[in-house]
């Protein structure tokens, strides 16, 4: 079991390793930082043409490749009920609690994926409101019309 901070890894019900919360966190805290190598456009097309699932846009130049050792974030799991979400502030991703998070929960966030593809990213979240696949929220109605 490795720690972080405020997190520990371990055996997720979700899938693979999670991070959980080892005390309580109050809604709106910074929980970790999202990070690894700053990349270009260019690179950033050739990661996701190699499935690298841990690409975060940063802005019209450049995206964050979290695919590296020493990012603990890039273990959490996405939810379609997430209590955590994704914040870009001043070219660094944190990862922020969206409500108070009690020690022991899993710490979770929408990994926002779009439409493209999205029968290859099924969701095992659990979540009540679970629409079967990694999307982002916006897409959920779209997905539910679908059927």
């Amino acid at each position: 079991m490795e720690m972080h901070q405020n997190i520990t890894f371990r055996d997720s019900l979700i899938h693979g390793t999670g991070g959980f919360a080892t005390r309580d966190i109050a809604a709106g805290s910074q929980v970790v930082e999202y990070v690894g190598r700053k990349i270009g456009k260019q690179e950033s097309l050739r990661q996701c043409e190699l499935e690298n699932p841990y690409i975060f846009t940063l802005d019209d130049e450049f995206d964050l490749d979290g695919n590296v050792d020493w990012n603990p974030a890039r273990l959490l799991n996405h939810s379609c009920a997430p209590n955590c979400e994704a914040q870009e502030e001043a070219g660094r991703i944190w990862i922020v609690a969206l409500r108070d998070i009690r020690a022991g929960e899993e710490l979770t966030f929408n990994y926002n994926y779009d439409l493209t593809d999205y029968r290859e990213h099924p969701c095992r979240c659990g979540a009540a409101n679970c629409v079967g696949y990694i999307l982002a929220e916006e897409f959920f109605p779209e997905l539910q019309e679908r059927g």
